[in-house]
């Protein structure tokens, strides 16, 4: 993102909107501002050679009194009310890597205000024409409603992400259309590659060999199911319960001749109906959404899908303390605009889970550093297409999908986020499974 900030003026006071602000929130960041910060009125206030976050709006800071913290902030930020410009060797990845490093080293979490410096804070922002009603919320934020899980609110939550249109991912993503972390042989092993060596991963791990059946649970934009019948020889069921990826991925069967072996179902994993059936099993960055409450559900549905002595494979992304916190999902803001309704917890956890659920655990790959390479190679096909993202999106959804991304990557770089790969089996038969494994 390159925009350019709007310079100060003559006119500016020594105390302009930027130098009270600066004052009104030290007792809230522990201290003098650990960024450049410049205001709607052009005055600039905090260190020089620090990331700039400039406020267009008061707006901004009505969002921020309304919902501290991270939602107000991205809120301000996705509608350009308040925007990190890339300036001085800074960008957005470079400016948050700063201000989490600065609110470790304060212990900012920690932090209790005493009620004259809530007064003081109030008595500014009425005084810079910030208070009154929260603003709307953006047009981009999700608008979920109905009952936790229930059929029709997933459906609504998983079309607020992947209904975007299928022009828009294909932007994004490479050309299989794989929207889950890639397995990169080297930092330098290009995205597509990468992808290519996940599917095939997956497929050695699941021990798929020409005739056999899969299910594919949550199937995406077809990658797995499309490499499996194509590669392996498999005949593979994938569901899904976002219409566009049903019709992209028909439109893939068609063009390479897989009508014989590849069948996709708009369809809830909860609606299932085969029991030991399928020879294989395999569920790509699907179990986040089901929810803590329905869990139990979904590896059910993969246990009993697959037959005894069959193989299941997930692979999911985990998050330290996050199962059984407030915010389940992640945060505030991927939870309003990526992602409602998710739940992450540590990878302990989701591996007791499905052993509670009766499937034997034979292995977890951890793969969390491949995903830092994976978004980055995200991040260069977003940059690289942004005239035309924003022609199909708009400006706020690109804004959002830029905070999105380079967010993700810094929480896979960091270790607050996980991704893993978890293989079963099912009991009650004979597996193949090695006792020697090189994947």
């Amino acid at each position: 993102m390159t925009q350019t900030a709007p310079r100060p003026t003559s006119a500016v006071s020594a105390a302009g909107v930027a130098d009270r602000l600066a004052e009104a929130v030290r007792p809230f960041i522990g201290g003098d501002l650990p960024v450049r910060l410049q205001a709607w009125d052009g005055s600039v206030a905090g260190p020089d050679g620090a990331p700039l976050v400039v406020l267009r709006s008061p707006d901004a800071l009505r969002r921020l009194l309304w919902h501290p913290g991270e939602l107000g902030a991205a809120q301000a930020y996705v509608t350009g009310e308040l925007d990190v410009p890339d300036q001085d060797g800074w960008d957005l990845e470079s400016a948050l890597t700063h201000a989490f490093a600065v609110g470790a080293e304060r212990g900012l979490s920690g932090v209790r205000l005493s009620p004259r410096a809530l007064v003081d804070a109030i008595r500014t922002a009425s005084g810079l024409g910030a208070l009154g009603r929260p603003p709307a919320a953006p047009a981009s934020q999700a608008r979920v409603k109905g009952r936790l899980h229930s059929l029709a609110r997933d459906r609504s939550s998983i079309s607020h992400h992947y209904d975007l249109s299928n022009e828009f991912y294909s932007l994004i993503l490479e050309p299989q259309m794989a929207y889950s972390c890639g397995y990169h042989a080297t930092p330098e092993t290009p995205l597509e590659e990468a992808q290519r060596a996940k599917l095939d991963l997956v497929c050695t791990k699941l021990g798929l060999e020409r005739g056999m059946t899969m299910l594919d649970v949550g199937c995406g934009w077809g990658s797995l199911s499309l490499h499996a019948a194509e590669h392996f020889g498999a005949r593979v069921t994938g569901v899904t319960i976002a219409a566009e990826q049903k019709k992209f991925i028909d439109a893939r069967i068609a063009e390479r001749g897989l009508e014989d072996r590849v069948e996709i179902r708009l369809q809830d994993y909860r609606e299932v109906p085969e029991r030991d059936h399928f020879d294989a099993v395999g569920s790509l960055e699907m179990g986040e959404h089901v929810g803590a409450a329905n869990y139990a559900t979904y590896v059910d549905v993969l246990r009993r899908g697959v037959r005894p002595g069959g193989r299941v494979l997930v692979q999911q992304m985990s998050r330290q303390g996050a199962g059984g916190g407030k915010h389940p999902g992640g945060g505030p803001f991927i939870e309003s605009f990526i992602a409602p309704d998710m739940t992450m917890r540590p990878v302990g956890e989701t591996v007791a889970l499905i052993e509670a659920g009766g499937l034997e655990v034979r292995d977890v790959h951890a793969m969390r550093e491949h995903y830092v390479l994976t978004v980055a190679g995200w991040i260069e096909r977003f940059e690289a297409n942004l005239p035309r993202l924003r022609k199909l999106v708009g400006e706020e959804v690109v804004r959002v999908w830029r905070l999105y991304l380079v967010g993700g990557a810094l929480a896979f770089r960091d270790g607050r986020m996980g991704v893993d790969q978890i293989l079963s089996v099912r009991p009650g038969a004979a597996h193949t499974l090695p006792a020697v494994r090189s994947w």
